[in-house]
């Protein structure tokens, strides 16, 4: 069998389970719809934290960040894994005892203000679908590639598979289908892994054959010899500044983003969110351990194959000419000479798009049919599981936040879920348009929601917990603030992607790119938040009590069983 046919079958076959898991998961009240019941497993719900926090831009396009920037590439692994442990530390607890469904669910009670939900509920869903045109792009690399559709073609395939089991089984669904989805995004990431290493080092292991070959110094010298940047010297892609900045956006958007919050509500228990937390954390690592290694594995591989090499030869390899018929993938021989000509320069005659690194390195390193495949299928299972997550939180900060907390809080059951299927279907058709015209590579858009995340919910969330002084006029100002900034500083400097202008409007921020800028709109928050704050009145004592209790350590029902048992 071809590697399409390959692929075509095995993705309907995961394709099945998940929609199986859909129709067998399928709800009927609000509480399974927005946070599956509050029962789920810690193991499973780890499982679906990962999933969802390994995104396509975690398993498709990370790597290829790497592997292009090199060693200031690093900072998307350093941003989203500390960013996660700053969250599962310093928030998913608190956030979990104070037992609310979603964060502007948070907000408004604990800012005792509707206002104050609904703007957190506005800045959810800027978050959200901005997150989500990078997993609706990373669906449509995959479906073009390997089904040899369109990408528009491949975008509303895979938004009618993900609309199907999140319209049926609402967070509950989505929670189960991300648990499986995780075991099938981590087999297919660490197979080739494994099988690249050994191929190259001698080595099964992708971590030790990293930094116990000479691999990366090989690679190194090749992009030296080809009139290339070291590959691992610093600041060659990105100043010390942006580097800086966007490591920092992503930590703390990390900390603020909503569809990875609501997680912590999905538990039954404070301790059962702390246990979450871990096994995430584990099953997390097991891919960005492993990232590093793919991203120097896939680029030795690729500049190897083609580069200084004759034009006629390279597009007459198999997985070359089916790469160029997507066009993400382009030769322009600019010299004439017939040969490829490969550099970081303007006389570059190789253009290749990030995202779809990983998903070529199997072939590019002749692995199997059925490697090739797997790989395919877990790069929909990353898009997907994490697209659900999306959808849901957006339906939750319309229909809950927004529809039954202010507008209708008589709704019956049976009114909040149609509206919130009806409003699941309507960001369904937006999600689909934005991945089908985002403003850039998976990795890169993801990047921006983190950054929003940072400049508008992650201080309130940060200062609701650990300032009992802040107040619903001060969170107010600070939300609408740093996200008017950022929106408005990233429209600027993304202006020809996004509105398409005749080139930027304005280059960067003071030397910060859009993925950096959220910072400054994260600093404004804090700083109009805390000077609003300290000039109007206080909350009242009933909510400062309130956030004194949640802080307060507390030993639940079943730590208590849990330690009668041990003794």
């Amino acid at each position: 069998m071809s590697v399409e046919a390959i692929t075509i079958v095995l993705v309907l076959f995961t394709f099945l389970i998940y929609t199986a898991i859909g129709w067998w998961s399928r709800v009927r009240d609000t509480s399974s719809f927005y946070v599956a019941g509050q029962n789920v497993p810690t193991v499973a719900n780890g499982a679906a934290i990962a999933a969802d926090w390994m995104s396509a831009a975690s398993f498709i396009s990370m790597a290829g960040l790497v592997a292009f920037l090199g060693y200031d590439g690093t900072i998307y692994l350093m941003g989203w894994t500390g960013g996660y442990v700053l969250l599962a530390l310093l928030l998913a607890p608190y956030l979990r005892k104070f037992g609310k469904f979603t964060v502007p669910d948070f907000i408004g009670d604990r800012f005792y203000s509707n206002s104050a939900r609904a703007v957190a509920a506005i800045a959810t869903i800027f978050i959200s679908l901005t997150y989500i045109s990078g997993q609706m792009r990373g669906v449509g690399i995959v479906f073009s590639r390997y089904l040899q559709v369109d990408i528009i073609v491949g975008v509303l395939i895979g938004m009618a598979i993900v609309g199907f089991f999140s319209l049926l089984g609402g967070m509950k669904g989505v929670t189960w289908t991300q648990a499986v989805q995780y075991f099938v995004i981590i087999i297919a990431f660490l197979i080739p892994a494994i099988a690249i290493s050994f191929q190259l080092t001698g080595n099964p292991i992708p971590q030790i054959s990293l930094i116990g070959s000479d691999i990366v110094e090989r690679l190194g010298q090749i992009q030296i010899d080809l009139g290339m940047n070291e590959y691992m010297e610093p600041f060659t892609n990105l100043s010390l500044l942006n580097v800086f900045m966007i490591t920092l956006a992503l930590m703390a958007g990390t900390a603020g983003l909503p569809h990875v919050i609501v997680r912590f509500y999905t538990v039954k228990s404070v301790r059962s969110a702390r246990w979450s937390a871990v096994w995430a954390i584990i099953f997390i690592a097991l891919l960005y351990l492993t990232a590093p290694a793919v991203g120097a594995f896939a680029k030795y591989n690729l500049i190897s194959t083609i580069a200084d090499e004759p034009l006629e030869e390279v597009q007459s390899i198999e997985w070359v000419n089916k790469w160029e018929t997507t066009g993400l993938l382009q030769f322009n021989d600019l010299d004439g000479d017939g040969m490829i000509n490969f550099t970081d320069g303007p006389d570059n005659e190789v253009v290749i798009d990030g995202d779809i690194i990983v998903l070529s390195t199997p072939e590019v390193a002749n692995l199997a049919p059925f490697v090739i495949a797997l790989v395919a299928a877990g790069g929909l299972a990353a898009a997907l599981s994490t697209a659900s997550g999306l959808l849901i939180t957006m339906t939750s900060a319309v229909s809950h936040d927004i529809y039954y907390r202010i507008f209708n809080q008589e709704a019956s059951e049976k009114q909040r879920l149609r509206v919130g299927r009806i409003t699941l279907f309507v960001a369904l058709l937006i999600a689909a348009y934005v991945g089908i015209r985002p403003p850039g590579f998976a990795g890169e858009v993801v990047a921006l929601a983190f950054g929003l995340g940072a400049a508008s919910l992650f201080p309130v969330i940060l200062t609701g917990i650990f300032d009992k002084r802040m107040n619903k006029e001060g969170a107010i100002a600070g939300i609408l603030t740093g996200l008017t900034f950022t929106l408005v500083t990233i429209g600027l400097i993304l202006s020809e992607s996004i509105f398409g202008t005749d080139g930027p409007i304005i280059e960067n921020f003071f030397g910060i790119n859009a993925q950096g800028v959220g910072v400054i709109g994260m600093l404004l928050n804090f700083t109009v938040g805390f000077i609003v704050s300290r000039n109007t009145q206080a909350p009242p004592i009933e909510i400062q009590q309130l956030i004194e209790n949640v802080r307060a350590p507390e030993i639940d029902e079943e730590e208590i069983a849990a330690t009668k048992e041990d003794k």
